[in-house]
């Protein structure tokens, strides 16, 4: 785990990132930010590229913590799931959608950091898809009948997850939206004659 410096100073960098664009920002900044010299910062990272990629893999490792605590609470599976995908993407973005460099920082997560984002979204199909087998095992849901696997099922959750981004910037509408895809979901994947119980998928 990083120790307190390195986190103070990643708390600057970003913060740096969100006012200056990751293009334009130098580690004069992030120094700068961080209330230290430049030399001193290039003792904990020789570049504003590993400065970057300590950040990303922070972001994704704290948002992977909280998909597991979604995932723990109370609730049907795809509630859950839909909570951790909700706690994960909106984790990583919490403190760079209202940046006017917003869209520049995430450009920069995938050609700086690409190897790492699809780590931890691997790790996140990996933790939905377990979530989705733990309720196969214990009778919740059924993928005999749809043919589809749990990992189906997720890879097609986050698909329509990203469309709905890309397809309207009201939240209200993609919320509506994402409800009624789960409620398909669900009907796919109960066990016959099982209801939608009151709350799912709200």
């Amino acid at each position: 785990m990083a120790d307190d410096r390195t986190e103070h100073i990643l708390d600057a960098a970003l913060s740096a990132f969100c006012q200056y664009g990751y293009g334009k920002t130098t580690m004069q900044d992030v120094a700068r930010a961080a209330g230290m010299s430049r030399a001193a910062l290039y003792l904990h990272f020789p570049s504003k590229e590993d400065l970057f990629r300590a950040g990303s893999r922070r972001a994704h490792s704290w948002a992977l913590g909280e998909v597991d605590t979604a995932l723990t609470r109370q609730g049907d599976v795809l509630s859950r799931v839909d909570a951790a995908m909700a706690a994960y993407f909106g984790g990583l973005l919490a403190q760079i959608s209202s940046s006017v460099h917003g869209g520049e920082v995430l450009d920069a997560s995938l050609d700086v950091a690409g190897d790492i984002a699809g780590e931890a979204h691997a790790a996140l199909v990996v933790r939905l898809a377990s979530a989705l087998h733990s309720a196969e095992a214990a009778g919740e849901v059924q993928f005999a009948t749809s043919g589809a696997t749990a990992e189906d099922i997720v890879l097609l959750l986050l698909a329509v997850e990203d469309g709905l981004k890309k397809a309207s910037a009201d939240p209200q509408l993609r919320q509506q939206r994402r409800a009624l895809f789960l409620r398909l979901v669900h009907a796919g994947i109960a066990p016959l004659g099982q209801p939608l119980t009151e709350g799912d998928a709200q």
